[in-house]
């Protein structure tokens, strides 16, 4: 390819509206144009970076005996009605009506395609185990779209689907599959992708985990402990407090708090320990409008995942009214109201001495002992674990909070879809059973974006050579020069014979502009041919991110280009894990 010609425009300055270092490179480096919002066209530099993707995840895809397969981007509702999703799912899904008035969607996701494929060819146990997967565009009708392709609304994704008879089996294939992740993201170039526990959201299964990048910009809140590797998601960390050492048991007194609503004035109010406090914080469920307040500890936040999860339903912050018979800003467990549900997290178990609302505007209670005052209560763990709180595992304070970019997810889905669309088998002793499932998700355009987060500098990414848009990108100072551009030329066709993905920039711009257009389309290696250096008969050959800078006789030029192009794919298959 010569820059000449390649479509696309660079800019030099960083957009506005990009607030992550990966979509600025996107847009600037001529990789995506946006065409709505969370909707992007790919140019040329992003179009080889996803197919270089795609070439890995499939070889590693195939080496775990899963076979590709093509389900179509626009299902039938009634195939998530099979599967009871065509309602619970929310507005993500897009449903729609064809020219028949047959209601349809667009696949976000295709556990339900890939059950209709199978049923036929998984009705004995012969079949078993199988896998399948594809690499598709999918489409998920996301609420807020950013951060260029990191969260988008359409979008590129392998998802694999595996069935077994036998949850000993699916465990055996899950751990294949956990190993060939790591080495998809460790060929990629990002072996810095962790494997966190993860909550299955509306996927679905009892086991869950999310290949995580750990990156500040990431969306995702990681839970890590240094001390025994525990690693999780926000959302999947149990919470653990000890709350040994707070104060005696005390009378229950109601004290006049005046314009004191939040914790932190109360507590400053009535100079009481905000570890000592509980905390109101109250909902509303989705489908009935019933109020639920959840109590926790002053100082935890509620993780609305998990209340989600207890709950079995969504919910919303609630909408205090005068006939809701709570009292916003005062509200607590003491004589609070029989018209909601009372949630009692695991934060305020052991607390003998509480400070609390008293359901009536301008008073809390001191003193409140749940146990004696209001009864046994059930404690459940509602709450988001704190940096530098407990580990779960191991015991100790060394959970500290860091950022992530959700790179992948793989799930144990169990029979949640089998059962629900009435796939069975024979088994061995001819009875029907139903088969279990697995499913494991790479988004293909976000795992650019992350490698693009994990390798830039100031000026423009630094790609890994197994993704690389282009290998070598050879700059041609001079092409007025008839030495310079002969010169050029002649490498630039050696290296096309020998197959490997060169960019040639053959234009007649300054150095400068053509050295900041390379560090945008972030070629792994750079030789730059040029007069001066010909006439001591040498080329200049070079890495993008700097660590290799050589001046090279010429004659041993495209050696030396191979030598270190084999070294940049050693470098990268040295941390690539052995199969299992």
């Amino acid at each position: 390819m010569k820059v000449s010609k390649l479509v696309g425009v660079r800019f030099k300055e960083r957009p506005a509206d990009c607030v992550i270092d990966s979509h600025a490179f996107s847009v600037r480096g001529g990789y995506v144009k946006q065409v709505s919002n969370g909707i992007f066209s790919l140019y040329t530099p992003m179009k080889k970076v996803t197919q270089n993707i795609e070439k890995i995840i499939r070889q590693e895809m195939d080496a775990v005996d899963s076979q590709e397969v093509m389900f179509p981007v626009v299902l039938p509702g009634s195939l998530w009605e099979e599967s009871g999703r065509y309602q619970s799912v929310g507005d993500e899904l897009l449903r729609f009506n064809d020219r028949n008035g047959t209601p349809m969607v667009l696949g976000m996701t295709h556990e339900e395609a890939a059950v209709h494929l199978a049923r036929e060819y998984g009705r004995t146990y012969k079949n078993y185990p199988f896998s399948i997967y594809q690499i598709q565009t999918k489409y998920r009708d996301e609420a807020r779209p950013r951060a260029g392709l990191i969260r988008v609304r359409e979008f590129t994704m392998k998802d694999a689907y595996s069935f077994h008879t036998s949850q000993e089996d699916l465990e055996k294939y899950y751990d294949k599959m956990t190993n060939a992740y790591f080495r998809i993201f460790q060929r990629m170039g990002i072996p810095e992708v962790i494997a966190v526990k993860s909550d299955s959201g509306m996927i679905g299964g009892s086991v869950s985990h999310e290949y995580m990048l750990l990156a500040d910009c990431g969306e995702d809140s990681i839970v890590l402990c240094d001390e025994c590797g525990f690693s999780a998601n926000m959302e999947a960390a149990d919470t653990i407090v000890d709350n040994s050492g707070c104060s005696a048991m005390a009378e229950l007194k109601k004290v006049h708090t005046p314009d004191c609503k939040t914790i932190e004035d109360v507590c400053k109010f009535l100079n009481a320990k905000v570890e000592e406090s509980c905390k109101a914080v109250m909902y509303q469920i989705n489908a009935t409008d019933e109020y639920v307040v959840v109590f926790t500890r002053g100082d935890y936040e509620v993780n609305e995942t998990k209340l989600t999860n207890l709950l079995n339903e969504k919910v919303h912050p609630a909408d205090v009214t005068v006939d809701s018979g709570l009292v916003a800003g005062f509200c607590g467990p003491y004589k609070i109201t029989d018209k909601c549900r009372v949630i009692y997290d695991k934060s305020l178990e052991g607390i003998e001495n509480l400070v609390c609302g008293a359901n009536e505007v301008d008073y809390h209670y001191t003193g409140l002992n749940i146990k004696r005052d209001i009864g046994d209560v059930e404690y459940v763990d509602v709450s988001k674990i704190q940096d530098g709180g407990i580990c779960p595992v191991c015991g100790k304070k060394k959970i500290r909070i860091s950022r992530g970019i959700e790179a992948g997810n793989i799930f144990q889905l169990g029979t949640k879809y089998t059962e629900s669309m009435n796939m069975t088998y024979t088994a061995e002793d001819g009875s029907e059973k139903t088969p279990i499932m697995g499913c494991y998700g790479i988004g293909v355009g976000r795992a650019a974006a992350c490698i693009m987060e994990a390798h830039h500098d100031d000026y423009g990414p630094i790609w890994p050579i197994s993704v690389a848009p282009w290998k070598v990108h050879i700059c041609c100072m001079r092409v007025d020069d008839a030495d310079c551009k002969a010169t050029t030329d002649a490498i630039y066709e050696k290296l096309e014979s020998m197959g490997i993905d060169v960019l040639y920039d053959d234009r007649d711009v300054r150095a400068g502009a053509m050295f900041a257009d390379a560090d945008l389309l972030g070629a792994p290696i750079r030789v730059t041919v040029g007069p001066k250096a010909l006439k001591n008969g040498e080329i200049e050959l070079s890495t993008r991110d700097k660590s290799v800078s050589l001046k090279v006789p010429k004659d041993d030029i495209i050696d030396e280009i191979k030598k270190l192009y084999d070294k940049l794919y050693e470098d990268i298959n040295s941390k690539v894990s052995d199969r299992i």
